[in-house]
């Protein structure tokens, strides 16, 4: 059985806490987080991350940069993103699936509930 690697991006350190706890307790996920999008891009360069949950509003660089910047690099580019984000309309819903975001995962979200979301998003069965 193959452990699953996701990366947690979030300027919040509660909600990357929080999301780090679910994922690796209720998805029995290995996770790494980043408090920015830099870093975020650093650590999806040089470790073999299997998804991304990634924060849409950050200071610096906002989650679609940070998603742009994932699709120009061939190593980052085959990572399944899934963005975190507050505020979802139709529209942005429409957006995403055009840019070819996996996911997306409404703020606030159900703690518990948040391990299977990203694994019926991303296809992942329990084991």
């Amino acid at each position: 059985m193959t452990h699953k690697q996701v990366l947690i991006v979030d300027d919040e350190e509660r909600i990357r806490e929080l999301v780090q706890a679910c994922l690796e307790d209720l998805g029995g996920w290995d996770t790494l987080t980043a408090a920015s999008g830099q870093k975020a891009l650093k650590i999806a360069q040089t470790e073999p991350i299997d998804a991304i949950l990634l924060d849409v509003s950050m200071p610096d660089m906002d989650g679609f940069v940070v998603y742009e910047e994932l699709q120009a690099n061939s190593v980052t580019q085959t990572i399944p993103v899934i963005l975190l984000t507050a505020k979802v309309l139709q529209s942005d819903r429409d957006r995403f699936a055009q840019m070819g975001i996996a996911g997306v995962i409404t703020k606030p979200f159900e703690p518990t509930a948040i391990s299977s979301e990203v694994a019926e998003i991303l296809g992942w069965n329990k084991q």
